[in-house]
């Protein structure tokens, strides 16, 4: 096996306790505890998940979107802004000692608190000694109706498109949303990314007609791996959808090389060969063939 063989992991989950439907009943005390405890639960499952993947030496993880909460956009209620932590912050450090417990890349999708009234859809790169790397915060905010009201809850992101230099390769996190504009997913591709992780929460209908289309897209005409993440189950009290899961790794020619259930926890793993970004790059030559200098109408308030 080539040096730079790297065995990678994606987690899929649902969620194990539901919210009250009408929390308005609830004292906001009451709502908080209820938010803490599905959070603890969430986080509980994720650990006894990671734990796996390490005894099967797995050496980057990346977990799906709002990994310790179910998916509250489904929503608009102010209950969930308790869920938002500063980062570096509780959640990040149990990250943080679990990676440097077991070597072990972490990818950790969370709401980030700024400070009050200011929130962000993030994912944190932790890095095998558990050092935090930095951070990408969500830049496309759906406000689809019905059930995915992500406006009331997340600024769009400020950070560009971050790649990491890891232990083991090159990474990066396009969340969710954002892998339907391509123009992100080449600038990753640009900025040196190996493999882009798009921890995501997504229902059936249109999407998933779309969710073995446009990431292999990405792969192919970046020449990187996709790690695509998806929940599972069917979320109470809102019932918008079955989170379908369907995980997967693609490879940089848009193969589909491990890909998990409909319907199961369970962690997605394949062995990535980084220097096959650096093999196909030399057969497709896309990056050497753009023309920048024609695509000024992409930058413009168009229409």
């Amino acid at each position: 096996m080539s040096s730079r063989v790297v065995k990678c992991g994606l987690i899929q989950a649902s969620n194990p306790i539901a919210p009250s439907a009408e929390p308005d009943k609830m004292s906001e005390a009451d709502q908080h505890k209820e938010v803490e405890k599905i959070k603890k639960a969430m986080t509980d499952k994720h650990l006894k998940l990671i734990e796996e993947a390490a005894r099967k030496d797995v050496k980057i993880i990346c977990m799906q979107e709002l990994f310790n909460a179910p998916y509250f956009c489904a929503e608009r209620h102010f209950r969930w802004y308790s869920l938002a932590e500063e980062i570096p912050g509780p959640t990040t450090k149990i990250m943080q000692d679990c990676a440097k417990e077991y070597g072990m890349i972490i990818v950790v999708p969370i709401y980030e608190n700024v400070f009050s009234g200011v929130y962000y859809n993030t994912a944190v790169i932790i890095n095998a000694d558990g050092e935090i790397l930095g951070k990408y915060r969500k830049i496309h905010i759906p406000e689809v109706p019905p059930g995915f009201n992500e406006k009331y809850y997340f600024k769009p992101g400020n950070l560009g498109f971050p790649v990491f230099k890891t232990d083991y390769g090159t990474i990066a996190a396009y969340i969710c949303y954002d892998r339907h504009f391509p123009d992100g997913a080449r600038v990753l591709g640009l900025n040196g990314a190996e493999l882009v992780f798009n921890p995501s929460a997504t229902v059936e209908g249109v999407s998933k007609y779309l969710w073995k289309i446009e990431q292999p897209a990405h792969a192919v005409a970046n020449g990187y791996f996709v790690g695509a993440i998806n929940r599972v189950g069917n979320e109470e009290p809102w019932n918008i959808g079955k989170f379908y899961g369907n995980s997967y790794f693609c490879d940089p020619r848009g193969q589909i090389i491990a890909e998990g259930s409909e319907d199961n926890d369970e962690i997605v793993i394949a062995d990535l060969d980084f220097d096959e970004v650096r093999k196909v790059r030399y057969s497709w030559q896309f990056f050497r063939d753009r023309r920048p200098e024609t695509y000024g109408d992409l930058v413009k308030l168009l229409p």
